[in-house]
């Protein structure tokens, strides 16, 4: 999808990528979506991996549709009664931190959670949402909550 596709008017975008925390700051930006009668915009980023032979990788396998179905997961177990009104999707090709930065642009706000998948499960920040926090042009809430 090319960013230049998602609406920004009153729009609250969120990263995940399927982690615990991920889920914890799409549930905390519904809260917020909700108090400021926002859009929300669930935004998953992938990036094919570099392989030696991955031509035949990618014959079987395809990091896209990994994405889209952790989406599509994260979507239920976050809102399993449904999404709440104004609630999107979104997958965007690209490096994580650069892709959010680049997506919420013109956003009211973008949140994360603190840590993804990635990176050393003791640090309090992440490398993406750190870098989200320097970057981005909008307001950035890094949600340290519960993740259960």
């Amino acid at each position: 999808m090319d960013t230049n596709d998602i609406s920004t008017t009153g729009r609250v975008v969120i990263g995940v990528d399927g982690s615990a925390p991920s889920i914890a700051a799409l549930r905390y930006a519904a809260v917020i979506g909700g108090a400021l009668d926002a859009e929300l915009t669930a935004v998953a980023v992938w990036q094919a991996p570099i392989a030696y032979g991955e031509a035949a990788l990618y014959s079987t396998w395809s990091p896209e549709d990994d994405a889209r179905n952790m989406l599509a997961d994260i979507t239920q177990k976050a809102f399993p009664d449904g999404p709440p009104h104004g609630f999107r999707t979104a997958l965007v090709h690209g490096s994580a931190a650069k892709a959010l930065v680049e997506v919420s642009r013109d956003a009211a706000m973008l949140v994360v959670g603190s840590r993804g998948h990635g990176g050393f499960a003791g640090l309090l920040l992440g490398s993406v949402s750190s870098a989200c926090a320097e970057y981005a042009s909008c307001p950035v809430l890094v949600h340290h909550g519960r993740h259960d």
